[in-house]
């Protein structure tokens, strides 16, 4: 099998945290602070995905996939600007689309038999049942933090208190 360094290693372990905590934010009915916690929290690890992609080149050149990466850091930014001016509707669309175009990356890097994800499930499954669990048990984590936080309200301390 070809070498995983640890470029490929953590950008693989980043794209599933998007893939995972994506569908959270798009199919939770609250948009209050777990949202936003979860939010930046996947803004923060797409573009790690989207930058580090550059650097990972099968044959020294860039693909179509590179330009999927620049494509969706742009729709990342532009989600972010209009969650921060309150434009809802632009912010949704530009994150779904971002996460769909993630979806279709991945759909690709574990279809295509020569890339690295099909090569590690045939010859190392343990392994790559370990990175989805330690995506899985983390992501979870983030989710309960986010919520857990979002709940907390600030104590007021009595009438007359100093």
């Amino acid at each position: 099998m070809e070498q995983w360094n640890w470029l490929i290693a953590t950008h693989a372990l980043a794209a599933g945290y998007v893939l995972v905590l994506g569908p959270v934010n798009i199919f939770r009915r609250k948009r209050d602070r777990a949202h936003r916690i979860i939010g930046y929290s996947w803004i923060a690890v797409m573009y790690y995905v989207c930058i580090s992609s550059f650097w990972i080149r099968d044959g020294g050149g860039f693909t179509w996939l590179h330009g999927l990466s620049a494509f969706t850091l742009l729709s990342v930014t532009l989600g972010l600007v209009s969650a921060i001016r309150h434009r809802i509707e632009s912010h949704r669309g530009n994150m779904i689309g971002a996460y769909l175009g993630t979806v279709t990356a991945f759909a690709f890097a574990v279809l295509v038999p020569g890339r690295r994800i099909p090569q590690l499930l045939s010859q190392e499954p343990a392994t790559l049942a370990f990175a989805a669990a330690l995506v899985l048990a983390s992501s979870a984590a983030l989710v309960l933090t986010a919520r857990s936080l979002a709940r907390k309200v600030p104590a007021t301390l009595p009438a007359g208190a100093p």
